[in-house]
């Protein structure tokens, strides 16, 4: 049979350990979830600010639809260019402080659109050892020559920016806030070498977006960057509770992504109404910075309570805490066990992240509470109790 190979693939990678299955979520994305049919405190969402149910983003949805319809019916350079998508781009160029954004219908698309649109063969692309698989593959689709440093190795880096070509085009790529770590890139320190030899800089903001920064425009604001970092890659997914990226920099980066990123060229434009959506969730975010503070101060006590229990969190600095438990096996029997308790902290191991360091990806919210949290810690340590010897 030709297709047998399916089958001895399936059962090696669960002889492995690696083998992955869906669960099903019934009802709204929040602090706790029905999942598989129990409901169970939600630690694995990405959905930091609490937005992905938020009244404001539901009815401008339901404008959107009322008014535009529900799809765009074709790619934005035939017919599917629809108001909301250019204001969605304006409101992304002001919230980032830069000239022009481009909407992507994802961070996959637009990590790979965009670097195989600014590099090619005979460039030098730079990437961090833990950029995220969308980065992974567009560095493979841009046909450059990439250089993987150590994770956030500045010398490593600027050895591999002093072997470039002369005559080479550099792009560094990183992320601001990566995202199984949950620890900032330097970023300071990569653009001063960027600027020491003639490279450019993109990052991406995927996790820092709408809580980082004081309107929650990312690490670039923070750190008051946006003048010396070309390209600034971000999603609505996350923070900001809708579904697609943006791309923002300069008008000229714009214009050349609309020309030569196939990501952005050959596929149907996104539906107004998720526009509408991140045009709302972004107003939220400038105009409601209490939910930047409600999820800092969840992020420290969670973190101090794991701290308290002798857990390992590595290096995070922000709201991903990755418990690290280094064997595949013993890492999702923890998952599991801390599911039968209605603690739901997903498990994550190779190739997500690297073979040895399976950990349990810990996320918070704005919107969990003390109480939550309180339940979160008694069940990590019943859990270790339960499997230690």
């Amino acid at each position: 049979m030709p297709t047998g190979f399916i089958e001895e693939e399936l059962k090696r990678l669960k002889q492995e350990g690696l083998y992955r299955k869906l669960r099903r979520v019934e009802g709204e994305q929040g602090p706790t979830l029905i999942l598989d049919g129990q409901e169970v405190l939600n630690l694995s969402s990405n959905n930091y600010l609490g937005l992905a149910n938020h009244p404001v983003l539901c009815e401008a949805a339901k404008q959107a639809l009322d008014r535009y319809g529900c799809g765009s019916g074709a790619s934005r350079l035939i017919s599917g260019n629809m108001t909301l998508h250019e204001e969605f781009e304006a409101k992304v160029a002001a919230f980032k402080g830069t000239e022009a954004a481009l909407v992507f219908n994802s961070g996959y698309q637009a990590n790979i659109g965009v670097l195989s649109a600014l590099a090619g063969e005979g460039d030098v692309v730079l990437s961090d050892a833990l950029n995220h698989a969308s980065i992974i593959d567009g560095c493979r689709l841009s046909r450059a020559k990439t250089v993987v440093y150590p994770h956030c190795d500045l010398e490593q880096l600027e050895a591999g920016l002093k072997r470039a070509p002369a005559k080479a085009r550099k792009l560094i790529v990183t992320e601001t806030l990566f995202s199984m770590d949950g620890d900032e890139a330097p970023l300071v320190e990569i653009v001063d070498l960027a600027e020491r030899y003639g490279a450019m800089v993109m990052v991406d903001e995927a996790h820092a977006t709408g809580v980082f920064g004081p309107n929650g425009a990312g690490v670039v604001a923070k750190l008051g960057l946006g003048g010396r970092v070309q390209v600034q890659m971000g999603t609505l997914g996350k923070a900001l509770g809708s579904f697609g990226a943006y791309v923002a920099g300069s008008r000229g980066l714009r214009e050349l992504l609309i020309n030569r990123s196939r990501s952005f060229i050959y596929t149907t434009s996104l539906p107004p109404a998720v526009m509408a959506m991140g045009i709302a969730a972004i107003d939220l975010s400038v105009n409601e910075p209490q939910r930047r503070l409600a999820l800092w101060h969840n992020c420290r006590a969670l973190r101090e309570g794991l701290k308290k229990l002798d857990f390992s969190l590595g290096r995070s600095e922000g709201q991903i805490l990755p418990l690290i438990i280094g064997d595949t096996q013993k890492c999702m029997a923890f998952s599991e066990r801390l599911l039968k308790k209605g603690v739901f902290a997903q498990g994550i191991r190779p190739p997500t992240v690297p073979p040895g360091t399976s950990r349990l990806r810990i996320t918070l919210m704005a919107t969990h509470t003390h109480e939550h949290l309180h339940r979160a810690l008694k069940a990590f340590e019943e859990v270790r109790g339960e499997m230690e010897p």
